[in-house]
């Protein structure tokens, strides 16, 4: 059942000095309930634009939003208590303990000094928070920092948690234990739609995959769904020495599927094969016969990596500068005026 729907979705800014930045251009997007979605997408594609569109912090130009059949631009303010909001900065305040964040965004909820108190209570232990629920915001670590922010959006029980890069700067064992619980809160009903720069992260949580580009989504399906469309299987070989580039190609390009790829030094091949377990047994026998050898060969399956490759021209990024009026984005703009090649 279709829970978040988006429909023709555009966002034009009109920076000052600077013509208008199309960050939205009929964008359309569905999230079943009980699911999680992710958007993925290069520098400016468009995915923080549509999360504040969906969280009723911005207006869209053109188009309809709704949530759990609610439409978020006539009625934001029945929207709001549904949804739980975590940003790629933590909204915490950092000269209040943990526990005094969590009962603050409780009573300005509403929530009552009562159950204010055991909700904030409640996700300190969820969160695995008890040995540092009384000491200041201020001495947390990042991980800690991200966990008391997604404790905070998680105060109302929201019926959907939009999570906009959750895991950005931590560090792998925090990365995995923030996984943990957003699996855990999807298993207990609730909906997720997330913007990640972690291909992994969107491999690992995702049901669905929406691609973003130029404001529009140009792929969406599951992980699965999106490798095995820019072609199934893959050999790779890593040649000792570059001088036998031209032979390999040769001898990949007559047992796979699509013409071979190679690195600018030649050394590391790949090709598409249809049954990748087979053309390696053969490529490998050939190589033997001709005296070619080998650091390592294999096969495997196209990564995410690949599918943005392919659909967008260029490798995922790491932040979204979609919207001008951002602090990272305005500093993104300054970088790139100061810096040769800056930015992708």
């Amino acid at each position: 059942m279709t829970f978040i729907e988006a429909i023709g979705l555009s966002k034009t800014y009109s920076p000052r000095g600077a013509g208008p930045v199309h960050a939205l251009d009929g964008l359309d997007l569905v999230v079943p309930r009980g699911t999680v979605t992710a958007l993925l997408g290069p520098n400016g594609a468009g995915k923080t634009t549509t999360v504040k569109v969906l969280t009723t912090l911005i207006r869209p130009d053109r188009g309809t939003a709704t949530i759990d059949g609610i439409d978020v631009i006539a009625h934001p303010e029945r929207v709001r208590p549904i949804i739980g909001v975590s940003g790629q900065y933590a909204a915490v305040d950092e000269n209040l303990t943990g526990f005094e964040n969590l009962d603050m965004v409780g009573r300005l909820y509403h929530l009552g000094a009562k159950n204010s108190r055991a909700r904030a209570k409640e996700l300190i232990g969820l969160f695995d928070l008890d040995e540092a629920q009384n000491r200041p915001v201020k001495g947390f670590s990042g991980g800690m920092r991200r966990r008391i922010d997604l404790a905070g959006a998680l105060v109302t029980r929201p019926k959907v948690l939009f999570l906009d890069e959750p895991t950005t700067g931590l560090d792998p064992r925090s990365r995995l234990g923030m996984w943990d619980i957003i699996t855990t809160l999807v298993g207990e009903g609730t909906t997720v739609l997330l913007t990640t720069q972690y291909l992994e992260e969107a491999d690992r949580l995702a049901d669905s995959i929406s691609v973003i580009d130029v404001g529009r989504v140009i792929a969406k399906g599951t992980a699965d769904e999106l490798k095995a469309s820019i072609g199934g299987q893959r050999v790779e070989v890593n040649l000792v020495d570059p001088a036998d580039s031209t032979a390999a190609t040769e001898i990949l390009r007559r047992f796979g599927s699509s013409e071979p790829t190679s690195t600018t030094e030649g050394r590391e091949l790949t090709v598409n094969a249809i049954d990748a377990s087979e053309a390696l047994q053969a490529i490998l026998a050939e190589f033997g016969e001709r005296g070619i050898r080998l650091f390592d060969a294999g096969m495997r399956r196209p990564t995410l990596d690949d599918v943005f490759l392919k659909l967008t021209g260029h490798m995922a990024s790491d932040d979204d500068l979609d919207d001008p009026d951002h602090p990272s984005e305005k500093a993104g703009r300054s970088s790139k005026k100061k810096t040769v090649g800056a930015g992708s």
